[in-house]
């Protein structure tokens, strides 16, 4: 998508695109989630704008799927969606996701073309919502969202993989589950936390009594 394609706003008089979509898919109410979502005080709420437009294009396909009354069940529109925009998803996963929702009459290339960049979730929060945003982000807190959004894209790429193979018969599993574990390891005492344990600490445990 361009900018051009991506982003239909101006100052007076023309809504952004995602306003525009708000009201073409009937998501009337998801505007003041988005803006909660973006602005909370909550380090444990808050949610990056990359993670508003993915959040925003999933309720975009969930509403397809309800209009074209294809059943759902838990973590498929998720797992949908992923399968669309992942560029690490195969080819033939792909195009089987594809041909299955036009089997149903969504027009795949049209719900793509709808999608929107964190650049518009942006500019619909602070031009058409007047949000604003607080840069003095714990940073802390960030880099613990940073690591979670890197440890599910790991797990989904290598479960992706492992699934193909089982498909080819390259491997022989049953169900299976993906597991990324980071861990921080203090050279001094030898103490080991996984990552967001020790984010969530913000020390190590030789440090408890203040260290040397």
């Amino acid at each position: 998508m361009t900018s051009a394609d991506d982003e239909q706003s101006s100052s007076r008089g023309r809504s952004s695109k995602v306003a525009r979509l708000i009201e073409q898919y009937g998501l009337q109410g998801i505007g003041p989630q988005l803006e909660e979502l973006w602005t909370t005080d909550d380090p444990d709420r808050r949610r990056s704008l990359r993670s508003l437009a993915d959040f925003f294009n999933r309720q975009l396909l969930k509403q397809e799927l309800e209009q074209a009354d294809m059943q759902t069940l838990d973590g498929e529109v998720e797992n949908t969606f992923r399968l669309l925009t992942d560029d690490s998803v195969s080819r033939a996963n792909q195009t089987r996701v594809r041909r299955q929702l036009e089997r149903e009459g969504i027009d795949v290339d049209q719900l793509k073309h709808d999608f929107v960049s964190y650049q518009s979730v942006r500019t619909y929060l602070t031009k058409y919502r007047d949000a604003t945003y607080d840069n003095d982000t714990d940073p802390v807190a960030s880099t613990k969202e940073m690591i979670q959004r890197l440890q599910s894209r790991v797990s989904n790429v290598v479960e992706t993989k492992i699934a193909t193979l089982k498909e080819s018969g390259a491997v022989s599993v049953d169900d299976f589950q993906i597991i990324v574990d980071i861990r921080v390891i203090c050279e001094r005492c030898g103490a080991q936390k996984d990552i967001i344990s020790f984010l969530d600490d913000k020390k190590c445990d030789c440090t408890q009594s203040g260290g040397e």
